[in-house]
């Protein structure tokens, strides 16, 4: 049976990598797309969905959600990765398809109380949405099955922040949410830099898809040339990560990656802002933030070959 999923994103070109995996991975069923501010405006990450699910007549929702952070002043959108518009040199047509009248969190909420126990959220963006949802309908938080996020780093195999020495992106984005998200009493996976800078997808791996993965594979090679020309200027080879991807193979794929327990705090201010810290051993300390958390579960090693090849032969056998 497809695990039934709502995505909520902020695309962004790894994202419509992301939905592109979804859309052809017959074990998952994607419900619903919210959209957040983060690689680009809220404006065009909704215009980006509608684009996509228009490009490829799909039938998922689109409900459009938070355009800033809960407190902190917006750090902009991530021109210098993604483009102008979210989708490097592609700019999205004018949509057919429109958004919910619902926002994010009101969508996520009506449809997790209708489908108790059965709806995934899998969250590549700022968290703000996933926030709203706890803060404005709690009673959805026990109901939801699984949240997937990609976001954070915790340092392991020597990966930590890639906008600051300590934080990550996502989490960077809009600390108070992801301290929000981690403290609900739900069950959490963070997919973080830890393991998606493990991911590494050479120029070839996105000729491979483009040449036999059919729509779906011209369009990730499309979109993706201006990220890799960002990763090539950073790493000094055409390579970008599979960092949203990711998110989602874990739902089909679990056992791929190696996930370690233990609560989990953000810092919210200053140097060390957007910082993820794992407690990780059962010792209670007098000044001890991580005490009345539930324990999460973070991403720390993944087997990245066979998540490349599967993700490949995901998006090439739907085009067979």
């Amino acid at each position: 049976m497809a695990e039934t999923i709502i995505l909520d994103t902020d695309p962004g070109i790894d994202d419509a990598m992301a939905i592109m995996y979804v859309l052809a991975n017959k074990h998952l069923k994607l419900m619903g797309i919210t959209t957040v501010f983060g690689n680009a405006t809220i404006e065009d990450t909704t215009r980006n969905a509608l684009f996509i699910k228009d490009k490829f007549n799909a039938s998922f929702d689109v409900a459009c959600g938070a355009a800033a952070p809960l407190i902190k002043t917006p750090n902009g959108p991530t021109v210098i990765v993604h483009g102008e518009h979210g989708l490097g040199s592609v700019v999205a047509d004018a949509p057919k398809s429109v958004a919910e009248e619902e926002t994010a969190w009101q969508y996520m909420a009506k449809k997790i109380t209708a489908n108790p126990g059965e709806i995934t959220l899998v969250a590549v963006g700022p968290l703000t949405n996933l926030a709203l949802l706890v803060q404005n309908a709690p009673e959805a938080v026990s109901l939801v099955k699984n949240v997937v996020i990609m976001g954070g780093a915790f340092g392991e195999n020597g990966h930590r922040g890639n906008v600051s020495p300590v934080a990550e992106a996502n989490v960077h984005d809009d600390p108070h949410a992801a301290n929000i998200v981690f403290a609900a009493n739900w069950p959490v996976v963070v997919i973080g830099l830890d393991v998606t800078h493990e991911i590494a997808c050479e120029e070839h791996y996105i000729e491979t898809l483009r040449d036999h993965a059919g729509e779906k594979g011209r369009f990730i090679y499309d979109v993706s040339q201006f990220y890799l020309g960002f990763y090539e200027t950073e790493l000094k080879r055409k390579a970008c990560y599979l960092h949203d991807p990711a998110a989602l193979v874990y739902v089909s794929r679990p056992e791929l990656f190696e996930l370690r327990e233990g609560p989990i705090v953000v810092v919210e201010e200053g140097g060390a802002e957007g910082m993820t810290i794992q407690k990780t051993e059962s010792r209670v300390f007098s000044n001890d933030a991580w005490e009345q958390r539930p324990s999460q579960s973070v991403a720390i090693s993944v087997d990245s070959e066979a998540v490349l090849n599967h993700f490949s032969d995901t998006l090439i056998g739907d085009h067979a």
